[in-house]
């Protein structure tokens, strides 16, 4: 069976003026037959020779055969760049003459041209080969890491309700979970990550955040530098809802309070309700 969206060895089943048609066998039928255009097709190449091609589809919609390297195959995931938007999606660029349609209803976020996007490949419900950002099923879940090693993982979708979803190294699924996401993330953005666990599936679990000494540190230094622009204070304090607390500094209210106390016990700040000032002589 000829595999659409995959590089396969098949045979020089019948030459023709514009091409040579390839099959499994030399027997197989008409409908059974794909055409590699006669610009690619190897010198010297006889009926019955083997040639490795991979099978898409042309303009048409027809099978078409190619000896190009695509940069992707069906239900392998890969970065690809967009090489134009219209209206009903982004068109990518592959490696091959036609670009890859990926679909705005397969989309994340919305991408422009230039833009690099992680993508899988997938067949649509007409038969096409189309990409798409959602790529949590593609993503293999067997890497070589364990909890404490340092990756970078790239944001491909983000969930209210489950935290944020990062692909390590391009094709190791991961998630920053819910109650570690605190800041602000963007699809595409590629972070400096801590692996905190190997779940049982080989799905990772991941951090932003550094080991609690350094985080607590840079949280502390982060306050103090927003406190610095704002005027020497800020209208913030242990009893602030933490909504109002994660949008102004991107911070949880228990990573807010920690550090807060450590400037306090550094006598860098002080408190009052409602409010954390600079102390005069810090």
């Amino acid at each position: 069976m000829i595999l659409l969206g995959k590089k396969q060895k098949l045979i020089v089943a019948q030459k023709v003026d514009f091409g040579v048609y390839l099959a499994e066998s030399m027997e197989a039928a008409a409908q059974e037959k794909v055409l590699l255009p006669g610009r690619q097709v190897p010198e010297g190449v006889q009926e019955g020779d083997e040639i490795t091609a991979f099978i898409y589809r042309d303009s048409m919609d027809r099978l078409i055969a190619t000896v190009h390297e695509p940069l992707i195959e069906f239900g392998q995931t890969a970065v690809l760049e967009v090489a134009d938007t219209g209206r009903i999606g982004a068109f990518l660029n592959w490696g091959l003459e036609k670009d890859l349609l990926l679909p705005f209803r397969e989309q994340t976020a919305q991408v422009e041209k230039g833009d690099k996007c992680l993508v899988a490949l997938y067949e649509d419900k007409s038969h096409r080969l189309c990409a798409t950002m959602k790529v949590y099923h593609y993503l293999e879940t067997q890497s070589p890491y364990k909890a404490g090693d340092m990756v970078k993982g790239r944001i491909y979708e983000t969930s209210k309700n489950f935290g944020v979803f990062v692909a390590v190294d391009d094709k190791y699924s991961a998630l920053i979970p819910k109650s570690e996401a605190q800041g602000n993330y963007r699809i595409n953005d590629i972070l400096d990550l801590r692996v905190t666990r190997v779940k049982e599936d080989g799905k990772l679990n991941v951090s932003a955040r550094k080991k609690a000494p350094q985080q607590l540190s840079e949280d502390a230094e982060k306050i103090f530098r927003v406190m610095e622009s704002s005027g020497g204070s800020l209208p913030l304090d242990d009893k602030s809802d933490p909504a109002q607390i994660k949008a102004r500094l991107g911070l949880s209210k228990a990573a807010f309070k920690r550090a807060v106390g450590h400037l306090m016990k550094e006598g860098k700040v002080t408190q009052q309700p409602g409010k954390i000032s600079i102390k005069q002589d810090s």
